[in-house]
């Protein structure tokens, strides 16, 4: 199996676009039609228009607390694909013989299924945001990733502050403008699994959920920020203007 991942994480490389996998695929099929091509869709649901299965990848995976939730999915994942893959997910993540036919739902179907049908206007207000943010941030002389214009492959909107300092101010403000613990001040922190300190600012209504405005960011040279998320563009914008202020202040 070959793995591809659409989103950036936290390298300064951009997101993949489709057009950028299906390429990748064709020449991967050149060479060997049998591999399975799976690709992590994470942050980059209903942000083109075209899904990586539509662009010949056997399987995507994702999070529900990411796009496809709609930011109602209090948690879970996703997998979907050529049907035998998904039957062998199946076997192997409940109990052989069982399948799909038991799952662990944990009673959420109900918050699963409005998180997908709300998700679309969603990952809407969560573009909207991040393009807000990115022509701000350039206004005010920030290096940004993608630019306000150009085409995106994800959610997420990186700000290159060049400085420690301003880095954190940003991010603490993003946390002073969210819905959740808004008076909670986050601090760069050493964390199980990242090889430098990371900062995370997400005051959100479920913990981990990146479709609601969060903002987080190694403590490493160039001071690179990574946003995302923006349940709805009116409360996205009133959180990036919150931040911004905090950085000039």
């Amino acid at each position: 199996m070959i793995e591809i991942q659409r989103s950036r994480g936290y390298s300064l490389r951009n997101s993949l676009t489709m057009d950028k996998i299906e390429n990748v695929i064709r020449e991967i099929r050149k060479v060997n039609q049998e591999v399975i091509l799976m690709v992590d869709n994470c942050y980059g649901e209903f942000v083109q228009e075209k899904e990586p299965i539509e662009v010949g990848a056997d399987i995507i995976v994702g999070s529900l607390i990411k796009n496809l939730g709609g930011g109602l999915a209090p948690n879970g994942a996703y997998i979907a694909g050529r049907k035998d893959l998904i039957e062998l997910a199946a076997q192997r993540l409940t109990a052989p013989g069982q399948g799909k036919e038991v799952g662990p739902t944990l009673g959420i179907n109900k918050s699963i299924l409005q998180g997908l049908y709300m998700a679309p206007q969603v990952v809407s207000s969560s573009l909207k945001t991040a393009i807000f943010t990115s022509y701000m941030m350039e206004k005010l002389g920030y290096k940004v990733q993608p630019r306000f214009c150009e085409k995106r492959a994800d959610i997420v909107q990186t700000i290159e502050f060049g400085e420690e300092e301003k880095l954190i101010k940003y991010c603490q403000g993003i946390q002073a403008g969210s819905a959740i613990d808004s008076f909670s001040v986050p601090m760069p922190w050493d964390m199980p699994g990242y090889t430098d300190k990371v900062i995370m600012a997400a005051g959100a209504f479920t913990m981990g959920s990146s479709i609601e405005l969060s903002c987080d960011a190694p403590i490493r040279q160039p001071y690179v920020a990574f946003q995302q998320g923006g349940l709805t563009f009116q409360y996205g914008k009133l959180g990036v203007l919150k931040a911004i202020q905090n950085c000039v202040d």
